[in-house]
């Protein structure tokens, strides 16, 4: 595993709160719009899109994310980001499983990059997310037996594993929503801890995880 990088959102552009920089500021009075076809977007059709080499996120009406939703559509420009989110209770994560992982924060997201060909790790920080490459064989012992891992969509979802204490949680979540985490915790983040307001914010998150997230099919069969 590489050392751990700061890393800043490649889709933090210059022009408006479009991609990850929407995160990472209060949200504004200017309503959103389709970066595809410019219409504008109410908040319950409000879809995102992986432009997958640029590893950047993209604004879109559902319509126009319905067109990259369709079977084949994964090999072109844009990935649709999938709506599911999952948990694994029989997720077992030990202390040295964690150490190898080489996280130095409680929570921390996962996902493989398909234009690279590589499985990145990040975690939140007061400058954002810091990046660190997962070689295979440590991916394998740490989280490679999930039940969920098999199920992870390169570029669109990730794996978000919350460490406390004697127990670690495990969910297949959607990408776009570990990158608001990371925009909300650098925008509330005091102090070499977070502060009590990071804490509740990083709480409550987890809390609508928890509440979305369901057990797999095969999973939930007696």
């Amino acid at each position: 595993m590489s050392a751990p990088r700061a890393w800043a959102p490649p889709s933090a552009r210059t022009a408006g709160p479009s991609g990850l920089r929407r995160f990472a500021v209060p949200r504004g009075p200017r309503p959103q719009t389709c970066e595809l076809c410019g219409v504008t977007v109410a908040e319950d059709g409000h879809r995102h899109l992986v432009e997958t080499e640029k590893r950047a996120l993209v604004c879109a009406c559902t319509a126009c994310a319905l067109l990259f939703d369709r079977p084949g559509a994964a090999t072109g420009r844009y990935r649709a980001v999938p709506a599911r989110y999952l948990r694994d209770p029989g997720h077992r994560l030990d202390d040295g499983a964690w150490e190898l992982l080489q996280i130095p924060v409680g929570v921390a997201f996962f996902f493989r990059n398909a234009a690279l060909d590589r499985l990145v790790a990040l975690y939140p920080s007061p400058a954002g997310a810091t990046e660190s490459e997962l070689d295979p064989a440590t991916w394998q012992a740490a989280l490679g037996d999930s039940a969920l891992a098999a199920l992870l969509q390169p570029d669109v979802e990730a794996l978000l594993l919350r460490r406390g204490e004697g127990r670690t949680d495990c969910y297949l979540v959607p990408i776009d929503i570990c990158y608001e985490l990371v925009g909300r915790m650098r925008l509330l983040w005091q102090g070499f801890d977070g502060g009590a307001e990071a804490r509740a914010a990083l709480d409550s998150f987890f809390d609508g995880v928890e509440r979305r997230a369901k057990v797999p099919a095969a999973e939930a069969a007696p």
